[in-house]
């Protein structure tokens, strides 16, 4: 039965097999089954960046939050950094002290929210240009948990009735959380933040998901470029020059489209010589292989949207 998943599966394939930019190296896929730990590593939160502790109905409700700002890596390099954290960290932790120091906000204060508060959460400037973008996104999680849910967190998780693809398809149709881009007439529902969403939870305990091997991998910045580093990927000379300048790469441009979409097809083709292991915990080890310095020696693409 097609879902919006199967769609982004097939449409992923498609791309890998026509795309200009951005090339799968098949041959390589089963040799790179032995770079990985042949146990996952520890999958649960951070807890000097995550919430751990609280109510049900609190934890939820932290997930929620930062994921629906859990973007902007495109401006991450120009952000107000923690000392040896990156961008998504500093976020992170920024949500996490707030949660803990004067609790969670309400879907009523997340709709009313703006870009001076997020940015003093967060340790940042308010003229920085995400985050009116933050702000905008925390408005319509507040909106639709109050109108949806009644304004319970929860209940957006519990609505999901154990199935976390059940909970990605409804996330797919809050602003919070679009992300589909269209290449040659062909829609491509990456829905990065709203999968990551159902992942988090099911490593936070907070939800028991019978469907998590339906996920793809996260499609981000980071993983196609540790792919890419590894020999997984392989990139158009040019488009490699102008990343390596630092030039941005524009938001759902074939080039861009073809990255993510390459990168979820490679992960998939892992996985499927990895049978233990879904797609969404490999793309947990690769984006942790990221921080290593070996990646980060040299630059990954970066666009500025509200998609990564």
């Amino acid at each position: 039965m097609s879902n919006v998943l199967t769609e982004l599966r097939s449409a992923c394939a498609e791309i890998a097999n026509s795309g200009e930019f951005v090339r799968v190296e098949l041959e390589q896929t089963a040799a790179y089954i032995g770079t990985l730990p042949v146990d996952l590593p520890d999958l649960d939160p951070d807890p000097d960046a995550h919430l751990t502790g609280g109510t049900r109905e609190e934890l939820i409700a932290f997930w929620l939050t930062l994921d629906a700002i859990n973007f902007g890596s495109g401006w991450f390099p120009t952000l107000r950094k923690r000392d040896g954290r990156s961008g998504y960290y500093t976020i992170a932790a920024g949500v996490r002290e707030r949660f803990i120091d004067h609790g969670p906000w309400s879907a009523r204060d997340l709709s009313d929210i703006d870009a001076g508060e997020v940015a003093r959460v967060l340790g940042q400037n308010a003229d920085h240009e995400l985050m009116p973008l933050f702000a905008s996104s925390l408005n319509d999680l507040g909106r639709r948990v109050a109108t949806d849910h009644g304004g319970r967190f929860a209940a957006v998780v519990d609505d999901a009735e154990s199935s976390a693809l059940t909970l990605v398809e409804r996330l797919a149709g809050w602003d919070a959380f679009a992300d589909t881009s269209r290449y040659e007439g062909l829609a491509v529902p990456f829905l990065k933040r709203a999968q990551i969403t159902a992942a988090d939870m099911a490593r936070a305990g907070v939800a028991a998901f019978h469907d998590l091997d339906r996920l793809t991998m996260f499609a981000d910045n980071l993983v196609p470029h540790v792919l890419r580093i590894d020999g997984l990927l392989s990139y158009d000379v040019t488009l490699l020059d102008r990343i390596e300048r630092g030039e941005l790469i524009e938001h759902d441009s074939p080039e861009e489209i073809e990255i993510r979409a390459c990168a979820i097809h490679a992960v998939e083709l892992i996985a499927a010589e990895r049978p233990r292991a879904t797609e969404a915990d490999i793309d947990y080890v690769l984006w942790h292989r990221g921080q290593e310095p070996r990646y980060k020696a040299s630059p990954r693409h970066r666009s500025r949207c509200t998609a990564y």
